[in-house]
């Protein structure tokens, strides 16, 4: 599994609260709710990398 980065992200309260309450209901962490939610924005943009292929 590839190394994960951290980083902090700043967010307005409510939209906090919208994401937290949208991850409960999709029962993921807040942290996973919001991966999802920015690969499937790059995948629709098209601009997901491509797994590297194995040798």
């Amino acid at each position: 599994m590839a190394e994960r980065k951290t980083f902090l992200v700043r967010l307005d309260p409510a939209m906090h609260e919208a994401l937290q309450r949208w991850a409960d209901a999709d029962l993921r962490s807040l942290n996973a709710q919001i991966e999802f939610l920015l690969r499937r924005s790059l995948a629709d943009a098209g601009r997901l990398p491509k797994p590297k292929e194995r040798s």
